[in-house]
């Protein structure tokens, strides 16, 4: 933050999701990043090669930040969200600025849900066993 109390330029309190499924609502889209903070605005693509993706702007760059960082990764609706913290800089072949993305890259592997499911289970199991063991109910 600089002196005069404004964030810098580079900062912003916008994340771009993707992997959402095209069927997801905006109030279930306020539902899920509301928990981290007050969200000014969710704009979720309409057109063919938009659909399954949002932009959600945060009041507070922090909990912009917060949301990135805890649901990046998310299983929502069966699909694993990728979340983007957008940063606006300098672009070198534009006077004006261009659109820079921090990103990680996860993708929705039903294979994989299927054996973390098996997983839990064995788990689960595993701790009823120790339960009975310890004589814990």
């Amino acid at each position: 933050m600089s002196r005069s109390g404004k964030l810098a330029p580079e900062v912003n309190r916008a994340l771009f999701v993707k992997n959402l499924s095209y069927n997801v609502t905006a109030e279930e889209l306020f539902d899920l990043f509301g928990k981290f903070g007050p969200v000014r605005q969710i704009r979720q693509g309409i057109a063919s090669n938009t659909k399954g993706t949002a932009f959600v702007v945060y009041e507070d760059v922090m909990d912009a930040k917060q949301a990135c960082d805890k649901l990046n990764g998310f299983n929502f609706q069966n699909r694993y969200l990728v979340d983007h913290r957008i940063a606006f800089r300098p672009g070198p072949y534009h006077k004006k600025r261009s659109l820079t993305c921090l990103w990680a890259v996860l993708y929705h592997q039903p294979e994989k849900m299927a054996k973390s499911k098996e997983d839990l289970a064995e788990r689960q199991e595993n701790l009823e066993k120790l339960k009975r063991q310890h004589g814990i109910e």
